[in-house]
Parts: structure tokens; sequence; C-alpha cells
């Protein structure tokens, strides 16, 4: 589901528009997106916030964005400290870009994982990337 290249612990952005960049950012460097993918993430969240509580933030593109996407992939930023995302604490950005409709199967898993306030604190408080992907794929059974 989320590859250990695209997790980046213990990192900071000092605004909510950095931490959306830096995990389109990912998405890019994966060769997921292209480029233009960024500014779609941005569009979104200047229109509605991806912020979903326990602490998750999953900025994602457009419909129109939809272009740029080569291959569905996700990227995680964990963010100890937070980010303010419209008033509310994001500690785990995480970027979602899906071909075709993959992404809904992506949202509704990660809710699934994040509903439960235990597996958000294991991703927020985790030390390794290994650790984060045992909390994704123990929830895939």
């Amino acid at each position: 589901m989320i590859k250990k290249e695209n997790i980046k612990l213990n990192q900071s952005a000092a605004t909510k528009e950095e931490a959306v960049k830096a995990a389109g950012q990912i998405l890019v460097d994966a060769g997921a997106v292209e480029p233009a993918y960024i500014d779609s993430m941005l569009e979104r969240e200047s229109v509605v916030s991806t912020f979903m509580g326990n602490g998750l933030a999953i900025p994602h593109g457009t419909e129109g964005g939809k272009s740029s996407v080569k291959e569905s992939g996700l990227s995680l930023i964990q963010i100890p400290e937070g980010v303010d995302f419209d008033g509310n604490e994001a500690k785990v950005v995480l970027g979602i870009a899906g071909k075709g409709n993959e992404h809904l199967e992506l949202l509704q898993r990660i809710a699934i994982i994040f509903s439960e306030e235990e597996n958000a604190e294991k991703v927020i408080n985790a030390s390794s990337a290994e650790e984060i992907i045992e909390i994704f794929e123990s929830e895939e059974d």
C-alpha cells in the first residue's frame, strides 16, 4: 500500500501549504504524478481542508488534477510538532494520488486505520518506516 521510500519521519512544516507541497513532491519523485499534481493538491486545500481528525490530513488533487496522475501512490510525512490545517493540528500528512477511482479505496482503507486513535498514535510516534508499513499492512486483512 505504501512504499518505504515514500515515508518521511520527523519532518517539520511551517504551513499546511509547505506540508502539502512536500507530500506532493514525494509522489513526483516516486514517478506517480507529474509536478502539476502538486498545484492540484494545493487548489483542493484552498477550497476545503483535508484534515480528517486524529492528527491526520490527506491532501489529494482535484478532479482536474487526475490527468497528472501516472499511477496510484501514497506519501506519508510524520510531523511530530504538528502543522496547522485550518485550526486543526496535523501530525501525519498523507498524500494520495489515485489512477482512475483507486484513490477511493485508498481513502477508505486509510480512514479505517486512522479511525482508531491507537493506530493514529502508533503512526504519529513511529520511529521507523517499517513500523508504519506494518500498521498499514495489518489492516489489509
